[in-house]
């Protein structure tokens, strides 16, 4: 019993002894942890139906046993009766690798989540489109966050520079109100998703094209005269703006009006349309061209052919191929294209 009472006064009363013990009895500790959190949670993971908590815990696994490890050396360190400067080296180098392991670790569960989520949710502003960008928002907070605790683990006292850092925001805020107001209607465009890049769109200006390039300030578009647009996003939030490419099928329907003669065959002339429609390869079979008689006009019978095409920014050339067509067809057929004309009656000289 004296020989106990003799190891146990030597291991309590050195503190050289002391530390190693902690460092060892932390290793421990640190793994057995490791075991209990692993086998335990992965009894409860296997258990659910999603993938997600097998790659957090897969995640979680390694940082939490270095956690715990860190903790005991800083124990160890409080214990062994260093002196001042050196223990607060030591524990500031600690908290600082701790901060550094959950720093590397946390956007990557932030990252899952909110991909998790995104399939989930019906919610318009958590989208596979707006993933990134709340990613990387998330990847600056956290950097924030991990810089601030990286301060209070050294004692150094940030509270000035925080209050500086609120009057400069403000008054950045105050000078750059049109980049922010840029910024902010992008992450609605993103969310609300009105189109997407490679989508076909009418501006409010009359100018057609398609999107080039969707960012945080601005998009880019392209027009059939291969010319770039940049227009800010504010501007784009509060305009109107037809997508030609929109609906399930994405498909462009294009409409031709003619007028023909009032002594025509009308059968005649609708399947003469029709076929001109189906033998053009860039005409879709579904939905299937159709022409529609309109009106009695003053000049003669209005009709007006229907198709549709897949490609949008064709529209200008595959309507001029068609009306081409249209034209030799009724040449041939001895269709006759009406057009306005003018009497004038001249008075007869006595």
């Amino acid at each position: 019993m004296s020989e106990l009472n003799k190891y146990y006064d030597m291991i309590i009363l050195n503190p050289g002894i002391r530390g190693i013990t902690l460092i060892f009895l932390s290793v421990i500790s640190a793994k057995f942890v490791d075991i209990i959190f692993s086998f335990i949670f992965k009894k409860l993971v296997n258990k659910t139906k999603t993938n997600l908590d097998d790659k957090m815990l897969a995640l979680l696994h390694r940082p939490i046993f270095y956690s715990v490890l860190l903790i005991g050396f800083v124990i160890s360190i409080k214990t062994a009766t260093l002196p001042d400067y050196i223990e607060f080296t030591l524990i500031g180098i600690c908290k600082t690798i701790t901060i550094f392991i959950w720093f590397f670790v946390t956007p990557k569960i932030f990252l899952m989540s909110m991909e998790w989520a995104s399939k989930k949710t019906k919610s318009s502003l958590l989208q596979k489109n707006t993933v990134p960008l709340f990613n990387n928002l998330g990847k600056i907070g956290i950097g924030l966050l991990g810089t601030y605790f990286i301060f209070l683990s050294w004692d150094i006292n940030i509270n000035g520079i925080l209050a500086s850092a609120g009057v400069l925001g403000v008054v950045l805020g105050l000078a750059a109100k049109d980049t922010v107001s840029n910024f902010f209607a992008g992450i609605f465009l993103l969310a609300d998703a009105p189109f997407k890049e490679g989508d076909y769109i009418l501006l409010e200006t009359g100018e057609r094209g398609y999107v080039k390039q969707m960012g945080l300030r601005s998009t880019r578009f392209m027009t059939r005269d291969d010319i770039e647009i940049i227009i800010p996003n504010s501007v784009i939030a509060t305009s109107k703006i037809v997508n030609e490419s929109g609906g399930p099928e994405e498909n462009e329907r294009i409409r031709i009006t003619l007028l023909i003669a009032y002594n025509t065959d009308i059968d005649k002339v609708k399947k003469i349309l029709i076929e001109i429609a189906e033998n053009n390869e860039n005409v879709l079979n579904e939905p299937k061209p159709r022409v529609r008689f309109r009106e009695f006009a003053e000049n003669g019978l209005r009709l007006q052919l229907l198709f549709w095409i897949l490609k949008p920014e064709t529209r200008g050339k595959i309507i001029d191929i068609i009306n081409t067509e249209i034209y030799r067809q009724f040449e041939k057929n001895n269709i006759t294209i009406p057009y306005p004309v003018m009497e004038l009656l001249m008075p007869e000289k006595n």
